[in-house]
């Protein structure tokens, strides 16, 4: 598990802006949350150059494509920060195409980088020795593919675009990442318990979770799967005074408010860092096929 390569674009699919923190999203130390940047991804980069792009606007409406998020790379940085200074995203997006075994296409990707930088600060107490200093806090990919998301099912793969002034296949062609190699634990990695088991603690979805998208919000997944994270951390002994500095969680199927389920999880040891692996099923039924699966890795 490590952050995928960022590829060169032009200068027209990249901007930068700011980016403002709310008191939550830094810890009591000065990190920032994994969970809170992503909303560098919709505000810098989703309004100031998708939008309106005809690949997303014109597909949408005359053609019913959209581009669905699928997975979320997130890394967390340095810090300290201070919640009263934003922050500055510099964000890109690339349109690509991925093939099967036969080296025929099979997705149109749509992938968005963000990544951010603040300014050393605290937001109490006096400032830090490198007060002023710039410092990497965190980075995004966001990866969606493009699906007629209300078609048929026999109808809802894109394989190809229809707009005029844009070929009909993102000619740069980029690695599918399955979902389940999440659960592949890294290269001398220690697993932490004999096998993945289920959470003690079962998630009842409420409208509290869900976005104006009607299902759970993307950002819920990550939060939660941490929170079980660190119930298994606790179960086994070990400290809890950490902090999630990587995920990368694969989509595979929604939630929705009312919606019973529960993580099935494993905690390993990775060098100076504690991590988990896991997935989502509806409470009950361990051997279902998995919503989401997740990989996280902490930091003290």
């Amino acid at each position: 598990m490590q952050f995928p390569n960022v590829p060169d674009v032009p200068p027209a699919q990249r901007t930068s802006g700011a980016m403002f923190l709310r008191y939550e999203d830094v810890s009591q130390e000065g990190r920032v949350m994994l969970t809170a940047l992503p909303q560098a991804v919709g505000l810098v980069v989703w309004r100031k150059l998708i939008s309106d792009h005809p690949i997303t606007k014109t597909a949408r409406d005359r053609d019913g494509i959209i581009p669905i998020l699928t997975r979320f790379v997130i890394e967390g940085g340095g810090g300290p920060v201070s919640v009263m200074r934003p922050l500055e995203a510099d964000g890109q997006y690339q349109l690509a195409h991925t093939v099967d075994s036969a080296g025929e296409v099979n997705r149109l990707i749509m992938n968005i980088a963000v990544s951010v930088h603040g300014t050393v600060a605290r937001t109490n107490g006096p400032p830090p020795e490198n007060h002023g200093q710039r410092v990497f806090v965190g980075r995004v990919l966001a990866e969606h593919v493009f699906t007629r998301l209300f078609a048929p099912p026999d109808q809802r793969k894109v394989l190809a675009f229809a707009i005029d002034g844009h070929p009909p296949v993102p000619p740069a062609r980029v690695d599918w990442t399955a979902p389940r190699d999440n659960l592949s634990l890294p290269d001398g990695a220690e697993p932490l318990d004999d096998a993945p088991s289920p959470d003690e603690v079962a998630i009842a979805f409420g409208l509290s979770h869900t976005d104006a998208n009607q299902h759970v919000n993307s950002h819920m997944y990550p939060r939660l799967f941490e929170e079980a994270s660190l119930r298994r951390l606790d179960k086994l002994g070990l400290s809890t005074k950490v902090l999630s500095r990587f995920v990368s969680v694969s989509y595979r199927k929604p939630c929705f408010a009312g919606d019973r389920m529960r993580f099935v999880l494993q905690a390993f040891r990775h060098g100076d860092r504690l991590g988990t692996a896991g997935y989502l099923v509806p409470d009950g039924e361990r051997d279902a096929r998995p919503h989401t699966f997740l990989q996280m890795h902490f930091a003290e």
